[in-house]
């Protein structure tokens, strides 16, 4: 993605608003009888969404470590994980205080 890790951690918290969002929003998934589809369908999800994630987190991180930087790559990564994490504990502050 991009060396600014407010912007990957926005990315990451974009992908998952679109596919939480796609999910809850889609008519196609009102399914009514129970199907071995469901969890084939979910565990497919898991695993592309892990593959976006790291993608988003660690792609630049990556770069930066097999160019030398070591220190670059750390402090970019953790700093992605922090901004990522500052959103989520924003958005699980938004969802207690408005569902009251």
């Amino acid at each position: 993605m991009t060396k600014s890790p407010i912007i990957n951690a926005l990315a990451g918290l974009l992908y998952i608003v679109l596919v939480v969002s796609g999910l809850f929003y889609s008519p196609a998934l009102m399914i009514k009888e129970p199907s071995v589809f469901i969890p084939i369908a979910m565990l497919s999800l898991f695993v592309f969404s892990a593959s976006v994630m790291s993608y988003i987190f660690l792609y630049q991180p990556l770069q930066l470590f097999l160019d030398g930087e070591k220190k670059k790559a750390v402090d970019l990564f953790l700093k992605t994980l922090a901004a990522f994490a500052v959103c989520a504990m924003v958005l699980v502050a938004a969802g207690l205080y408005l569902t009251r």
